[in-house]
Parts: C-alpha cells; sequence; structure tokens
C-alpha cells in the first residue's frame, strides 16, 4: 500500500513540474512597470508619453458649458504604433493611492487636441492629443495597455495646479515712485 501511495505521488509531482514547464516563457505573468510623466512607456507594440496634465472646473462657456461631476482632467499624451499592422490603442484609466479608478470620458465635446476615444492608429503613425476624466484633484496613476489590452503598465501623474503668473508690468509699486 505504502508503494502504490509513493508511486502515485510521484507521479503526480511529475506531472506537475511538467505542466508547470509547459508554454512559452513570454506567457508568464511580468512584473507591472510603472513609467514617470514624460518618460517614454513601452507596452506591446504601443509607445506612450504623457507631457501634461491640466484641472478645468467647466468646459466650454454660457448655456452649453460642460460641468463634471468632480473636475474635468486632461491629460496630453502621444500613443505610437510601432507594429507593422493597425492597431486600436486601449482606453485609459486613472487611480488614486486609495485604490479609486476613474475611466476615461467617452465624449470629448469641447475638449482642446482630444484625442478621441475610439482610437485606431496606422503601423508608424501616431495618435496625440488631451484623454478626459472626471475626478477629484488627487495624485493618480493613469493604467496603459498593450494593443490587445493583456499587458498592462502605469504611468505615475503627481498632482499639481499650474497657475500663471499675470502680466504686471503696467502696475507700479510704492517703492518706484521715490
Amino acid at each position: 500500500m505504502r508503494q502504490i501511495r509513493f508511486v502515485l505521488l510521484l507521479a503526480v509531482a511529475v506531472a506537475a513540474s511538467l505542466l508547470s514547464s509547459c508554454g512559452d516563457s513570454e506567457e508568464k505573468a511580468s512584473p507591472v512597470r510603472t513609467y514617470s510623466m514624460g518618460e517614454r512607456a513601452t507596452v506591446g507594440h504601443v509607445v506612450y508619453v504623457v507631457f501634461e496634465t491640466q484641472w478645468l472646473t467647466h468646459i466650454g462657456t454660457g448655456a452649453d458649458a460642460r460641468v463634471p461631476e468632480h473636475r474635468f482632467f486632461l491629460v496630453r499624451l502621444n500613443a505610437v504604433n510601432s507594429l507593422g499592422s493597425d492597431i486600436l490603442v486601449p482606453n485609459f484609466s486613472i487611480e488614486d493611492d486609495s485604490g479609486n479608478t476613474y475611466p476615461e470620458l467617452s465624449s470629448g465635446e469641447g475638449v482642446p487636441q482630444y484625442i478621441g476615444y475610439l482610437r485606431s492608429v496606422k503601423p508608424a503613425e501616431s495618435v496625440q492629443g488631451n484623454a478626459l476624466f472626471d475626478a477629484p484633484p488627487r495624485h493618480y496613476k493613469m493604467k496603459i495597455a498593450d494593443e490587445t489590452g493583456e499587458k498592462v503598465a502605469y504611468i505615475d501623474i503627481p498632482l499639481s495646479f499650474v497657475s500663471e503668473t499675470p502680466d504686471v508690468s503696467g502696475v507700479v509699486t510704492q517703492e518706484k515712485k521715490k
């Protein structure tokens, strides 16, 4: 009885060993990489670069203005197709430090240089523009994917509010009058 049990355990161990060694090494899960904003992020046959971000309280003016639930978050980026055939660049999502996820909005009405929601890119060409999200102002990681949507990576997007300095050249200060 012990010999039968030993043979069965040995057979199971050999079978498990053989099954674990089958398949391509590429099929094994690779670690998900996080890139910095401005860095070239290659995922599969798509090369991404995030250039800048912008927070908006509304898009448009007057009665036609779009107002978000939180804030509109524009992410200006470029995606290059390095494959020899047409691809669709997958949609994006952003994730905050608490794990809350916000998907890319499908309507870019009124968005300057809108990148589009369905992005078909020919070989060696690119698509560039603003992706649109509705999210509260926070630090985010943008989830990007390869042309199949199977391999993913993240781009770290720090929270920043860019404020333009007003031109004050026409203002006379008290010290200059003296």
